[in-house]
């Protein structure tokens, strides 16, 4: 009962390794891309205030533009070409105004571009970091419950281990006791044989408990032996019970029942493991071997 108690936990310790680890892959994940998102908002302050200078500036060149054809007077192409004193004298006047103009439409793009581009980036960017922000507590709170959940059942199994010495002392003390019982035994029957008369009193077989139908969903898989010694791709140490799967197919961490396996949890994949393939692992060699290549109908919790 206890080792079936132990081997249980065992299962569910591997389950949830599984998970915390996915949880923990997804958390690094998301400081990641939170902390790109904080880069991105400090370049684009940096070019916020760079396209403030330069705004500045180009208004400001605007303005002494302006102020320079005002002090000259007439701004009329007409009344520059009658004013002026040669065609050169026109022309270079007619360049300036042309040139004033270009530019008064070139910083009105620019400041127009710039306002609605660094709108677009405002709301980009505080959407994305909303959303991270939100996926990153709760991949926070997913991490801390799986977390307490590891905590709560490595103190399971060390009470089970406590015990499991319990028990192996009780079995001490009841093997003895049994020792002495066929030692009265072998007694009894050596005084039987000269004579003297012996009561037997026959001893009841206890009948096992019929054990209890597993719930949960069935599905019918084919199922591989494989015995190698090392770790899950998961990162936890293989041990029996240990499943790999598809984990498109069976999501890593499901607790399963096998037919003539028993409980397991799916804790690793491999590049062979596809659809509805399932690798059990054993052990020893000659156990994967007797297993085989056989198709199960397993229950998935």
């Amino acid at each position: 009962m206890l080792a079936s108690r132990a081997h249980g936990a065992l299962l569910d310790l591997y389950a949830l390794d599984t998970r915390l680890g996915a949880a923990q892959a997804r958390l690094t994940s998301l400081q990641t891309q939170a902390a790109r998102l904080r880069d991105e908002q400090a370049l684009l302050a940096q070019q916020i205030s760079a396209t403030r200078r330069t705004l500045a500036v180009s208004w400001q060149q605007l303005g002494e533009n302006l102020r320079l054809l005002y002090k000259q007077g007439d701004t009329d192409p007409l009344g520059v070409m009658l004013g002026a004193q040669s065609l050169s004298d026109a022309l270079t006047q007619l360049d300036d105004l042309s040139r004033v103009t270009d530019q008064s439409e070139k910083v009105v793009a620019v400041t127009t571009f710039a306002q609605v581009h660094l709108a677009r980036l405002r709301q980009a960017l505080a959407s994305r970091r909303a959303q991270v922000d939100s996926d990153l507590a709760a991949a926070q709170r997913t991490s801390r419950q799986l977390a307490s959940a590891h905590a709560d059942r490595l103190a399971f199994m060390a009470q089970l281990r406590s015990d499991q010495r319990l028990k192996a002392a009780q079995i001490g003390a009841l093997e003895l006791r049994a020792q002495r019982a066929e030692e009265k035994s072998q007694k009894l029957q050596a005084a039987a044989l000269t004579g003297q008369a012996a009561v037997q009193t026959p001893v009841p077989v206890p009948t096992p408990a019929p054990a209890p139908s597993p719930g949960g969903s069935t599905l019918i898989v084919t199922s591989t032996g494989y015995s190698l010694p090392g770790r899950t791709s998961t990162g936890i140490p293989v041990g029996w019970g240990v499943v790999a799967v598809d984990p498109s197919v069976i999501p890593l961490g499901t607790r399963l029942t096998i037919p003539g396996y028993g409980e397991g949890v799916a804790a690793d994949t491999g590049s062979a493991v596809l659809g509805a393939d399932i690798d059990l692992w054993f052990p020893t060699l000659a156990q994967a071997r007797a297993w085989g290549r056989r198709t199960v109908t397993i229950t998935l919790h």
